[in-house]
């Protein structure tokens, strides 16, 4: 008998490492493709927030009806992402998106270059930021609306992001 309920605790703990491995799959995602750019300054990692995605989340499904991308103004910092239905975006590709503005980043001057945008990019690398949750909804007309938050905030006016 001790060696049957052994067996179950072990295959109980075996199927929860499973499960909570592949329900946290995305947050390995988000952590990888972040710390990958802030890596290259030397920044410190991001972790992961549960407070944070279920703040982007409730926030998600508030546009869900038109997928438009206003911002929170909530007391985080923010990233949002827009794709059209004819694409699946995942989170490393929108924060490979949101890296590809550095760019048009200029350190000497810290403004964005040629009115292009660079806060996206800003925002990933801001020293302070420590930590970040991200969420991710369909849109009722099937384009994709995809937001990360960040804690502590980043993209303060006249300070540089490192």
């Amino acid at each position: 008998m001790a060696t049957s309920k052994s067996s179950l605790a072990f295959s109980l703990i075996l199927f929860y490492l499973l499960l909570s491995t592949t329900a946290h799959e995305y947050v390995n995602e988000i952590l990888t493709a972040h710390n990958c750019v802030r890596g290259k300054l030397g920044l410190k990692p991001l972790t992961y927030n549960f407070k944070l995605e279920a703040y982007a989340k409730n926030y998600a499904r508030k546009r869900q009806h038109d997928c438009e991308l206003e911002h929170s103004e909530g007391p985080y910092g923010e990233n949002l992402f827009w794709a059209s239905p004819f694409g699946y975006y995942n989170y490393s590709d929108a924060i490979k998106i949101w890296a590809e503005e550095k760019k048009f980043y200029n350190y000497g001057t810290n403004c964005c270059t040629n009115n292009e945008m660079c806060g996206h990019y800003t925002q990933v690398v801001w020293a302070n930021t420590r930590t970040v949750g991200c969420a991710n909804v369909k849109c009722d007309n099937g384009d994709q609306f995809l937001t990360c938050n960040y804690d502590p905030p980043g993209n303060y006016e006249g300070e540089r992001p490192y």
